[in-house]
């Protein structure tokens, strides 16, 4: 069925930056259009999945500072949906106490006036029941952190966008965007126009930016998602208020280990290394690395002696890396009605609402209201080229 429209605006990418940035358009009454390639839900991107952390626990003041907005945009969603997004369980951040990472995290939240527990070795045990603290390794609790429950975030934010007028078209892939004062947007079923674009597509973003001249250095990269048998169900469950986890770094890997309480498989956890294997989304199902599962099962085994460790079920996600790790929120430099969100680096998601706010305000040729100078394309203009 050939469709086509006119709108104020098209968002290319329905997960979490697309979606929420889709609703606050049409909060602010624009005709706005979301274009997704997959048929919806689907699990081929970074937004999929039942649930994700949310914390202030960060090494930046920038992101402490936009994670306020962030809890208060959550409360409110869930005002208006009338939905529990949210579950707060406080985070353990553990790792060795001299580490730069450690000490940075710590005096970051301590200078940003953030609640967190300090734990000793002393009370360690009596705090966090079926953990073993390695020697040498500091720990925190971070009391606001807690789970966020992504898909049905996914589907709130896609239903108040419906709900406001918005139109979602899923199984349109886009073969072409078509730079100028008016954007068109080509895709498998029609053409669409909007005085401005907005593209927030996860791993697919620099093929949509060869259309405009544009590639950013962006690495995508496919994760194992594992979950590991309580030899006693509930003992890392919610119920228990058992914390979600970071390890900064430690014996077993210089990467973050973190993880979720038994929620989505009930008597299975949630635990992964922060890094997987370079990929191209649309080929991720031929890689089969599994290095991290090794240093997974080894971590486990010495910290967490109420688990078997061996994954009893195994995931897949998608992060779309940066060299800094740090987001892309910005407009095309040479298209400003063209704005981009990219490069999230497995820690977006918790900004959805703020990061679907930012991208508004960009499209709308607002100031935005953060400073955006460390999500800025002219950070990396070495690496930034031009795909035509």
């Amino acid at each position: 069925m050939s469709t086509s429209g006119d709108f104020d605006c098209i968002v290319i990418g329905a997960g979490v930056q697309g979606s929420f940035t889709a609703y606050e358009l049409a909060k602010r009454n624009k005709k706005t259009l979301l274009l997704e390639q997959f048929v919806l839900p689907h699990t081929r991107g970074s937004s999929h999945g039942q649930t994700r952390i949310i914390r202030y626990a960060y090494e930046q003041d920038f992101y402490i500072n936009m994670m306020r907005e962030c809890f208060q945009l959550w409360a409110q969603l869930e005002r208006e949906a009338g939905v529990t997004l949210y579950r707060q369980t406080g985070m353990l951040v553990m790792g060795p106490e001299k580490s730069q990472s450690f000490q940075l995290l710590k005096n970051t939240m301590q200078r940003n006036n953030i609640r967190v527990v300090n734990l000793n070795r002393d009370n360690f045990n009596q705090h966090i029941p079926h953990v073993n603290l390695a020697e040498g390794d500091g720990a925190l609790v971070e009391v606001a952190a807690g789970v966020l429950y992504a898909d049905r975030a996914l589907k709130t934010a896609q239903g108040l966008f419906q709900k406001l007028g918005g139109v979602i078209r899923d199984q349109q892939k886009v073969t072409d965007i078509k730079p100028g004062p008016v954007v068109t947007v080509s895709t498998s079923s029609g053409v669409y126009r909007a005085k401005a674009l907005v593209i927030t597509a996860g791993p697919w973003a620099n093929k949509l930016l060869a259309h405009t001249g544009l590639e950013l250095p962006l690495e995508v990269m496919k994760l194992n998602v594992c979950y590991w048998k309580e030899k006693v169900p509930g003992s890392y469950g919610v119920k228990k208020r058992f914390p979600c986890f970071i390890q900064t770094e430690g014996v077993e890997s210089k990467q973050h280990i973190y993880g979720l309480p038994s929620n989505e498989y009930p008597g299975l956890m949630k635990i992964c290394y922060h890094i997987g294997s370079i990929t191209d989304a649309d080929h991720r199902d031929q890689q089969t690395d599994n290095t991290d599962i090794d240093i997974l099962q080894r971590y486990i085994a010495r910290c967490f002696p109420g688990l078997v460790p061996k994954p009893a079920v195994v995931e897949s996600c998608i992060y779309t890396l940066t060299p800094d790790r740090h987001f892309v929120l910005d407009r095309h430099p040479t298209y400003s009605n063209i704005v981009i969100g990219a490069g999230f680096s497995g820690h977006g998601f918790k900004f959805g609402p703020l990061i679907g706010k930012i991208l508004t305000e960009l499209s709308l040729g607002e100031v935005p209201s953060y400073d955006l100078s460390p999500f800025r394309i002219r950070r990396f203009p070495s690496q930034t080229k031009s795909a035509l």
